[in-house]
């Protein structure tokens, strides 16, 4: 019989979580399977929820009323938009009342305004600045006045540069992809306020007074990066962007500290979803992060990542996202 601890779960071992919103609790209009009660469970543990999101199309308040609807309990106050972090950083860079161009969806315009500045619509207003974020009509006209601006010498803030993001029909391409239109077009590289850069993590934490949090994305390149540069500890979920290929070839700064199927991760013991050491319990996932582990061992020594079945591994995401709920 052990003698030793109980295995302390990741919600006993951290006092708050940063979540990323799209692909973690919801894709488009839906709830990921087993999302809300997996959060219900996170708070009635006492630990702090800061939703945390790249997508800056909406206001905090309507993530929330987003977020109420399908049945999470929460504040416009946790919610931490890359909008929200863009303003700031367009706040430090231009006059107080300054007119800046949004491009994006409304909540690119209201974090603007909550920082004293004037948005506006065209080059012709003499924008400081341009801030661009996430939006789902954004258009070639006003790709183009953001270029104008750009190229007319305004300072370039992007709330985010994710390539793509997910929705409730597949991927679709995200703010990166129409910050890269500019990019192409005036040559110059924008300022970026959100993940995977620390800004957006640090005013999470500041925000919601954690201690101890941990970072939970479905995505390398900005939710497990985005820890990595703030020196936090991360959970990958496998319900959005991240899949078997890309966790294997993950370099040093997008590796994950657990990897989960989804939200339900949470309640399990911290030791048996930690990649870097062989895994106590099985969650069906354990193929998944031995593979991941020996390819990272590899390509650090400076060796070929030994060779792998994905379509094993996949099968292997697949059955542990349709398995049963234990609640």
């Amino acid at each position: 019989m052990s003698t030793g601890p109980a295995p302390m779960s990741l919600l006993a071992a951290h006092d708050a979580l940063l979540l990323d919103l799209d692909g973690v609790v919801y894709r488009g209009a839906e709830a990921v399977p087993h999302a809300v009660a997996s959060l219900a469970l996170v708070r009635a543990a006492g630990v702090r929820l800061a939703y945390v999101t790249n997508n800056a199309a909406r206001t905090p308040d309507e993530v929330a009323d987003h977020l109420r609807r399908l049945g999470i309990e929460v504040d416009p106050h946790d919610v931490v938009t890359s909008a929200q972090a863009g303003a700031r950083e367009v706040a430090v860079r231009v006059p107080a009342g300054s007119r800046v161009l949004a491009v994006g969806g409304p909540g690119v315009a209201d974090a603007l305004r909550a920082r004293g500045l004037e948005p506006v619509l065209s080059a012709t207003d003499d924008p400081a600045a341009v801030m661009m974020g996430y939006g789902p009509d954004v258009s070639w006209r006003e790709l183009a006045e953001a270029s104008y601006a750009v190229g007319a010498g305004a300072v370039f803030i992007a709330t985010n540069t994710d390539a793509t993001v997910p929705t409730d029909r597949g991927i679709a391409p995200g703010n990166g992809t129409l910050v890269g239109a500019v990019r192409t077009a005036t040559g110059r590289e924008p300022v970026v306020a959100g993940k995977p850069f620390a800004p957006l993590m640090v005013e999470s934490v500041e925000r919601i007074g954690a201690e101890r949090p941990l970072v939970v994305g479905d995505r390398l390149d900005t939710d497990v990066e985005g820890a990595h540069a703030s020196g936090l500890p991360s959970l990958l979920v496998l319900t959005g962007v991240a899949d078997a290929g890309m966790l294997l070839s993950a370099p040093a700064a997008q590796r994950p500290t657990y990897v989960a199927a989804d939200l339900r991760g949470l309640a399990s013991a911290s030791v048996a979803l930690a990649v870097e050491a062989p895994s106590e319990g099985d969650d069906g996932l354990g193929r998944l992060r031995a593979a991941a582990r020996a390819a990272w061992a590899a390509v650090d020594a400076g060796a070929p990542a030994p060779p792998v079945d994905l379509v094993a591994l996949q099968a292997d995401i697949d059955a542990a996202l349709s398995r049963p709920s234990s609640w």
